[in-house]
């Protein structure tokens, strides 16, 4: 082989790795747009469990909703005092 051929196959094997490189981040991000969105439509439905009235809100009125339930007394202490998944209760 001359040096060109060498060359080639080495771009050649760059571009395929670059390739493969590629597939495995959009993988990656559709993998974790996948947990996101699952995890934003599980949340939601425990809201609507929880408080049904959210159901007929809108968006900026569950956002004020939730705004004013935190800002009431003891709130940010339940939340941290709320164990976190995989942590021991």
């Amino acid at each position: 082989m001359d040096k060109t051929q060498k060359e080639q196959q080495v771009e050649k094997k760059i571009g395929q790795l670059q390739n493969h490189q590629k597939i495995l981040l959009n993988r990656k991000r559709t993998e974790e747009r996948r947990e996101r969105t699952h995890r934003l439509i599980e949340r939601g439905a425990i809201l609507e469990a929880v408080f049904p009235p959210a159901i007929d809100m809108d968006g900026e009125e569950v956002k004020a909703f939730l705004i004013a339930l935190s800002r009431l007394p003891g709130a940010r202490e339940v939340a941290e005092k709320t164990p976190k998944n995989g942590d021991e209760k």
